[in-house]
C-alpha cells in the first residue's frame, strides 16, 4: 500500500517482489538475485500489472549486468542485450514491458566502449528512474482523477490496478485511493476476476488493508448492479492503449463497459502515459496472450472442472474507444477524439 509496502523494491545487489500469487492468505516477498528469477516472476505473475511489470523487468536488466561485471564490456553488452531479448519473451500484451526494455537497451547502447562498472550503474540509474517516473505518474493520475468521484457514488472495478500493479500507489485504485484521502464518502464495488481473482484476491485486500469501503462481487453480477442503480462510475486499469483509444485490459474488462454503456455510466480507464502504445493503430492489432488452460480448469489448486474438457483462457479483451468516456492519465484526462488527444499528451511525457 501507498507509504506502507512497494509492490518491488531494489535492494542494491536483488529485486525483492511481492509474491502476489500467495495473497490474501500469506504475505512473501521473493528475493531475485539473478535475471533469470525476474523473468521467472513476470511468467507466473509473482509480479503483474503493466506498470509493475515494466519495472520489474529494467531491474531484471541490471541483475543480468551484474552478473557479468568481471567481463569486458563488449561481452557484458553482448549478454544484457541477450537478457532484454529474452526478457521480452515473458509476457507479450502490456507494452510497459516493452517500453521499460526499450529505455534499457537505449542505455545499454550509449555505453559502448564504457568500463563495465559504469555500464551497470547506468543501467541502475535508468531502472531506478523508471521506478521513481512510475510512482510520480500514479500519484498524479490520482489527484487527476480523484474529482470524477463522488458523494454516495458505487465505484466498479475489475481485476487490480492498484499498488500491487503498479510500484507503488496504483492507477484506477490511485484514483480511487486518492478520493478517499481527500475525504469523498463512496464505496466500491471489486470484481472477483477469474480466472485469476486478482480482484478478489489483490484489490479486495488492498481495499480493506486502506479501510476503504468495499464490497466483493462475481464477475457476472455487475449488469445486475448496474440495472439497480448501485454503480455510478467505473474505473479500470490499462495495458496497452492504441492510437485511437482502443484498450487492451484484463478480460471481462470490455463486458463492464459494455455494460456500462448500456445503463448511460460512464467508463474510464486509468493509464501512464507508458502504457499508450502509437505504433498501433488500433486495437485490432493488440496481442493478446493466452494462459494455460490450469487456471480456468482448477480454483486455488484444486480441479473444478471436468477432465478432458476444452479450456479458452485469454487473459486480456479489447475495449472500443467509443465506449470510454475518458482516459486519466499523469498529465491530466484525456477525452475524444483519442487519436489527435493521445498524440498531443504523448508530447508532454
Amino acid at each position: 500500500m501507498a507509504g506502507k509496502v512497494r509492490s518491488l523494491v531494489w535492494t542494491g545487489d536483488s529485486l525483492r517482489l511481492i509474491d502476489q500469487t500467495k495473497l490474501p492468505a500469506v504475505f512473501e516477498f521473493v528475493e531475485c538475485r539473478r535475471w533469470q528469477e525476474v523473468s521467472d516472476a513476470i511468467r507466473t505473475m509473482k509480479v503483474r500489472g503493466a506498470p509493475a511489470i515494466g519495472a520489474a523487468a529494467a531491474y531484471g536488466v541490471v541483475l543480468g549486468a551484474m552478473e557479468c561485471r568481471g567481463e569486458t564490456s563488449e561481452r557484458l553488452i553482448a549478454a544484457v542485450a541477450a537478457v532484454i531479448k529474452e526478457l521480452a519473451q515473458t509476457r507479450p500484451t502490456a507494452v510497459n514491458l516493452f517500453w521499460a526494455l526499450e529505455r534499457m537497451e537505449n542505455i545499454l547502447k550509449a555505453q559502448e566502449g564504457k568500463p563495465a562498472a559504469a555500464v551497470i550503474e547506468a543501467l541502475r540509474l535508468e531502472a531506478e528512474a523508471v521506478a521513481a517516473e512510475d510512482v510520480k505518474a500514479c500519484r498524479a493520475i490520482g489527484t487527476n482523477g480523484a474529482s470524477l468521484i463522488k458523494n454516495g457514488d458505487g465505484v466498479l472495478t475489475i481485476c487490480n490496478a492498484g499498488a500491487l500493479a503498479t510500484v507503488d500507489y496504483g492507477t484506477a485504485l490511485g484514483v480511487i485511493r486518492a478520493a478517499f484521502v481527500q475525504g469523498t464518502k463512496f464505496h466500491v464495488y471489486a470484481a472477483e476476476t477469474r480466472p485469476f481473482l486478482q480482484g478478489a484476491r489483490l484489490t479486495a485486500w488492498e481495499l480493506v488493508e486502506e479501510g476503504i469501503p468495499a464490497i466483493l462481487i462475481c464477475d457476472n453480477m455487475a449488469g445486475w448492479l448496474m440495472q439497480q442503480g448501485r454503480v455510478q462510475l467505473v474505473i479500470v486499469g490499462a495495458d496497452r492503449i492504441a492510437a485511437n483509444g482502443d484498450t487492451a485490459n484484463k478480460i471481462g474488462t470490455y463486458t463492464f463497459a459494455v455494460l456500462a454503456h448500456h445503463h448511460g455510466i460512464p467508463f474510464y480507464v486509468a493509464a501512464p502515459l507508458s502504457t499508450i502504445d502509437i505504433s498501433l493503430d488500433s486495437g485490432r492489432e493488440i496481442p493478446i496472450e493466452e494462459r494455460a488452460a490450469e487456471e480456468v480448469t482448477h480454483l486455488l489448486g484444486h480441479r473444478i472442472a471436468p477432465e478432458g474438457i476444452g479450456v479458452y483462457n485469454p487473459a486480456f479483451d479489447v475495449t472500443p474507444a467509443h465506449l470510454i468516456a475518458g482516459i486519466i492519465t499523469e498529465v491530466g484526462i484525456i477525452e475524444p477524439p483519442y487519436r489527435e488527444n493521445l498524440a498531443e499528451a504523448l508530447k508532454k511525457r
